[in-house]
């Protein structure tokens, strides 16, 4: 019986070891999937919307049936003919920050959410899960997608937004492609947008350690052009016709800067090879938003620009959480006391062995109690830290060290 369990145990490493073999199941191009996510706080729903095909994969080609993090969401592709796992990636939404409000009670919405996958050179099934308050995650989709679908729009000789490299260490295959986009640029302020996304760049490889990384990161900076400057103040009753219609106020926060225009987005950005966005809107009002492997984005012309487009990053990159709290606990409930948070720069202790408790028995980080917006209960690893506040210098070192196994994660074997 032994010698039986080893030979399954062995069988199955070599089938999930060839799932990792990146030209063994795809070609060197992206599979765009436009989903519609929407429902209740009782009952969520995805729906594919279109299926397109661009002219190359940008994304990791190491570790492909792995997860980098687990997401509020999950995606992964199987092979029909075999039924291996190909490819595993994870996500959050602005979808899914929404089922926490009041208004999701009672409300059905619709949100759009774009995500690019390698395309395969067979049949393959995906699979949209959603994770819930208890940890788990549920499929809520599942759809087929023939490779050879003369439906699936070709997206390769579409107009090519102008571009400008400001970092440039690589190829696509090897480097981790940031697009930075603007967002209430007209025509004419294009020269402005290309200074603040150079700041971008300094702000972002002034910090470890994305500073002692930085030539495994290419970084574009695209000229979307909108008809009006500035973006939409719903709160001031302004309004503007935009490249990605953006507006604060979102869910009635009056710094929260979010877009629910995705396909938007993704359209500007056909044609270049792109990883992970980082969206700059031409205000001086403080505001800004990340959402894990979707975007940040952020007003430029803030004093705090710099460290806020840091921090949005942080999140839209590296799937950090805020590590700031409020003693009245106003967002109680959004991470569950015995539930242990995804995000590795907090946790309730349910599972803290998984996070940074070795780094407290070196004594390289803390465990210091408020986080996650909760003043009780959910716990960081510093006093201080990029994602806790805009005076902090840094990222703190249980956050460095989430970032670095990020960047290796897509980079490296």
């Amino acid at each position: 019986m032994k010698k039986i369990v080893t030979i399954i145990i062995c069988c199955f490493l070599l089938i999930n070891a060839k799932a990792q073999n990146f030209n063994d199941y795809f070609i060197n191009k992206t599979l765009r999937v436009d989903y519609i996510f929407s429902g209740t706080a009782s009952q969520q729903n995805v729906s594919v919307e279109e299926l397109s095909q661009l002219s190359e994969w940008a994304g990791r080609r190491y570790h492909l049936a792995q997860l980098p993090l687990e997401g509020n969401g999950q995606i992964s592709m199987n092979d029909i003919k075999t039924g291996a796992c190909i490819y595993k990636t994870s996500f959050s939404t602005l979808f899914q920050e929404w089922l926490d409000t009041d208004e999701a009670k009672t409300l059905n919405r619709a949100f759009e959410n774009t995500y690019l996958l390698p395309y395969p050179k067979q049949p393959v099934e995906i699979t949209v899960s959603f994770r819930d308050k208890k940890g788990n995650y549920n499929p809520i989709l599942k759809h087929q997608v023939n490779p050879s679908d003369i439906l699936i729009k070709k997206l390769e000789n579409t107009h090519v937004t102008p571009h400008t490299y400001l970092v440039k260490n690589g190829s696509p295959e090897d480097c981790i492609d940031v697009a930075i986009l603007a967002e209430g640029y007209t025509p004419g302020e294009m020269n402005l947008f290309l200074e603040d996304a150079r700041k971008t760049c300094e702000a972002l490889f002034a910090h470890q350690p994305f500073s002692a990384m930085k030539k495994r990161f290419n970084i574009v900076a695209v000229q979307s052009p909108s008809k009006d400057s500035g973006v939409s103040a719903p709160k001031n009753g302004i309004w503007k016709n935009t490249a990605f219609g953006s507006h604060f106020d979102s869910f009635y926060s009056d710094r929260y800067l979010t877009s629910s225009n995705l396909k938007d987005i993704h359209n500007s950005l056909a044609g270049i090879p792109y990883e992970h966005i980082i969206i700059l809107a031409n205000t001086d009002q403080y505001g800004g938003g990340g959402i894990y492997n979707s975007f940040t984005l952020t007003t430029a012309h803030h004093k705090f620009f710099r460290p806020v487009v840091v921090h949005e990053f942080g999140h839209s990159f590296a799937g950090l959480a805020d590590e700031y709290y409020y003693e009245e606990d106003l967002f109680n409930g959004i991470y569950p006391f015995d539930v242990e948070p995804w995000e590795q720069n907090i946790t309730t202790k349910v599972d803290f062995a998984s996070k940074w408790k070795d780094m407290v028995e070196q004594g390289t980080a803390k465990l210091v109690e408020g986080g996650g917006y909760s003043f009780k209960n959910i716990y960081r690893g510093a006093e201080d830290c990029r994602m806790k506040t805009n005076t902090c210098p840094g990222f703190c070192p249980v956050c460095q060290r989430a970032i670095t196994r990020l960047i290796d994660f897509y980079t490296r074997p």
